[in-house]
């Protein structure tokens, strides 16, 4: 079968940027090398030094299928993931019927099979009544099971003390955590509310959704892990003061050993703070809430220091009508998968990380950390899923958003590196401009 060689590229991967070129057939890495012979049926693509990454594995997004296509769905969402150079998704439980069963968990895998433009895993999520089937959950259908420790929408909360004792205990995977207090954001709410009545502003999100709201909940979901010897990771992490909380170093030590305790942030808690809300409002009210610039700078800096080991989106498109409500009506989330990447390497170009850094945390590390089979490197033998990132500047406009939702916060963003190509399962499905053939992607292996 034909192959393709990228010739003359600057790959990233495992902590090393090298000159090289790199040939792919029938979806697979094949070689890696300083220079690599193409067979004359190959097809040649001349990177010119260019950043090759491998293909951006992203383990927190709200796809919102089922239940709410307005806002968007599998293959929307995954088209402006692949646009983006995020070549894998893990998508949340919280859906309409949300996924609390393997009855609700097969039928995500089977929408998604033929209409994901990225590989897809779905989660299962814990509620207050579904031990059961967290319990018999076979470890190879998700990545793992999602418990919100503070609000959700639906049958989602998990407060009841005795089945978070029993999750943390008997789950046969990772357990990842959305990490707030209820009560506290509640009792935030009604004093602001009585405050401020109708001028209640998304400038006020950050303290109705507070950091002692944030660490109260993250302290709890750390004791019972280590009371369990549990792993547990812990989703967007949005505050300095949380950091304290979390073990410095790599998730994968030489010995083999992995970390059984592990924290994420995600790219709005890197690009934007509360000074934002002047001018973004609503477009930048998400869960946990954007805070400080202190926290911002903090974040950063943790990535650098492996205190966070994971980088992600929590992407979480809603309609520009329901952003536009007033503050207490208006939902949180944002849609980010498309330009995640390129916001990342603005910290590069900013001299605050480096772009294997980035690689790490946005590729390497949810790979290892999901056990997630032959994806997340650079490696013969594995999955070609590739970026190629263009040394350009672009600004980014509301008509170039492929998710549903058609709108961006970082519209009017001016960002100085750009998607130039990316490839699934070896197959161009973005080409800088728009997008190649049709869905690519494939369901993901857990290799456990």
């Amino acid at each position: 079968m034909p192959g393709t060689v990228i010739v003359n590229a600057r790959l990233v991967n495992e902590g090393r940027e090298f000159e090289g070129d790199l040939r792919f057939e029938n979806g697979r890495i094949t070689h890696i090398g300083p220079s690599v012979a193409a067979r004359p049926e190959d097809k040649i693509i001349e990177a010119g030094g260019r950043w090759l990454l491998p293909g951006m594995i992203d383990d927190q997004v709200h796809f919102r299928e089922p239940g709410m296509p307005h806002k968007g769905d599998i293959a929307t969402e995954s088209a402006a993931a692949v646009a983006g150079g995020l070549t894998s998704f893990m998508d949340m439980p919280n859906t309409s019927p949300p996924t609390l069963n393997a009855e609700a968990l097969a039928d995500k895998y089977q929408r998604a099979k033929g209409r994901a433009w990225g590989n897809y895993g779905f989660y299962l999520g814990a509620s207050n009544d579904n031990l059961a089937d967290v319990r018999t959950l076979d470890p190879k259908t998700a990545p793992g099971i999602k418990v919100f420790m503070g609000a959700s929408t639906g049958n989602m909360l998990v407060d009841n003390p005795d089945t978070l004792d029993a999750i943390f205990r008997e789950a046969p995977t990772p357990i990842i955590t959305h990490c707030e207090d209820t009560p506290i954001i509640d009792a935030n709410m009604a004093a602001f509310q009585a405050r401020y009545g109708d001028a209640l502003g998304a400038e006020h999100h950050p303290d109705i959704r507070s950091r002692e709201a944030c660490i109260k909940s993250t302290r709890l979901a750390l004791s019972l892990a280590r009371k369990h010897g549990t792993r547990l990771h812990v989703l967007h992490i949005s505050t300095a003061d949380e950091l304290a909380l979390f073990t410095p170093g790599p998730l994968v030590h030489s010995d083999g050993a992995r970390k059984r305790i592990t924290a994420e942030t995600c790219v709005h808690f890197l690009r934007f703070d509360r000074s934002d809300y002047a001018r973004l409002g609503n477009f930048i009210k998400c869960n946990p809430a954007i805070k400080d610039a202190s926290d911002r700078e903090a974040l950063i800096k943790a990535l650098a220091n492996d205190v966070i080991d994971v980088l992600a989106t929590d992407h979480a498109p809603h309609t520009l009508e329901e952003k536009q409500k007033p503050y207490a009506q208006a939902p949180s989330g944002l849609p980010l998968v498309q330009y995640a990447l390129v916001a990342a390497l603005e910290l590069v170009h900013e001299k605050k990380s480096t772009v294997a850094q980035i690689v790490n945390k946005f590729a390497h590390a949810p790979a290892q950390l999901f056990d997630v089979k032959e994806r997340g490197f650079l490696r013969e033998g594995y999955w070609a899923d590739l970026v190629l990132i263009d040394d350009e500047e672009f600004t980014v406009k509301r008509e170039d958003v492929l998710s549903h939702c058609g709108w961006s916060p970082f519209e009017g963003t001016t960002f100085r590196s750009r998607i130039g190509a990316t490839w699934v399962n070896g197959r161009m499905v973005w080409n800088g401009e728009h997008l190649v053939g049709t869905p690519n992607g494939q369901r993901l292996e857990f290799a456990r």
